[in-house]
């Protein structure tokens, strides 16, 4: 009788992030390529050059007829989400290959807030809160996802290892973190507050042509919300058109002053959110003028208080 051979099956390799490299070198990036992507990203004010040129934006209030749109809250989910995939993606494969076991508090604080409003404004404001949202063209889904991911990779980078890696490197900014957390708080109450009059101009159509609906005998038919425009008059847009994009601003100012003057990312991301912004609101301002007219529009500045 031949001898029983015992064959052992070999284990399964232990899971590593590090082995998970969407691009190689790039995404997540090295060190060198991070580097030098972040370099390039500073120059992304340039491009926002023909904003200011042209009224062209197809989407939301200025959204053009087009064969090849996306709905609006699906372009948006896609679109947005990215930033904050990319980052807590570059934090979960970078470490490893930095020999970093463990993240300082610090920066999860900073991806967290990061995530934070990305999950409000890519996933719960679009799918769970607008009564509707306008239809949006390729060309702007395509421009704000490369952005996400640029802005995303750059970010995760520096919080994944390539900036500050150990509790030292935190050492004796505690003020410094609360001030830029209030800061951050405030853009973002401010954001999403002003975000919600907008959402109640849809919602207020919405009850009108419901009561409407069941005046003419029409009780429970559901229709879709008919466009309805108006001049927010609540909070800040007693002052300006667009105060949801000036509290952005405000939110990540306050994301910079907690990773400090040195945090590179965190500056260039306020300066590139200004930089395509900006264009946006008069756009924007034009387009209520020519909608309500200069009468009704007032002394409303675009976007900063008594300023712009």
């Amino acid at each position: 009788m031949a001898p029983m051979v015992l064959r052992l099956m070999p284990l399964a390799p232990k899971f590593s992030w590090k082995n998970m490299a969407v691009i190689e070198s790039w995404l997540p990036p090295t060190r060198e390529h991070w580097e030098l992507i972040t370099y390039l990203w500073q120059f992304f004010p340039l491009f926002t050059v023909i904003q200011w040129l042209v009224d062209f934006y197809p989407q939301g209030k200025t959204s053009i007829p087009s064969r090849f749109n996306v709905p609006g809250k699906i372009a948006w989910a896609i679109m947005e989400s990215p930033g904050f995939v990319c980052l807590l993606y570059c934090m979960l494969t970078i470490p490893s290959t930095q020999g970093i076991e463990k993240l300082p508090a610090a920066n999860w604080l900073m991806a967290a807030l990061f995530s934070i409003h990305y999950v409000y404004r890519a996933l719960i404001s679009p799918l769970f809160l607008n009564p509707s949202m306008s239809p949006i063209h390729p060309f702007v889904l395509l421009s704000a996802l490369s952005f996400q991911v640029i802005n995303g990779t750059c970010i995760g980078g520096y919080l994944a290892g390539y900036g500050p890696s150990t509790q030292q490197d935190w050492a004796g900014t505690t003020i410094r973190t609360q001030v830029g957390l209030l800061i951050f708080s405030a853009g973002f109450i401010g954001n999403m507050y002003h975000d919600d009059e907008l959402r109640e101009i849809r919602r207020a159509a919405a009850r009108n042509q419901k009561r409407k609906a069941e005046s003419q005998g029409e009780k429970g038919k559901k229709g879709k919300v008919d466009k309805v425009y108006e001049v927010p008059q609540n909070g800040l847009f007693r002052f300006v058109l667009y105060p949801h994009f000036f509290c952005e601003w405000i939110e990540w100012c306050g994301f910079w002053v907690i990773g400090g003057l040195g945090c590179v990312p965190a500056r260039i991301f306020v300066i590139n959110e200004i930089a395509t912004m900006t264009p946006r609101a008069l756009n924007g301002k034009r387009w209520y003028i020519r909608r309500f007219g200069k009468e009704k529009i007032g002394s409303k500045k675009a976007v900063i208080p008594g300023l712009l």
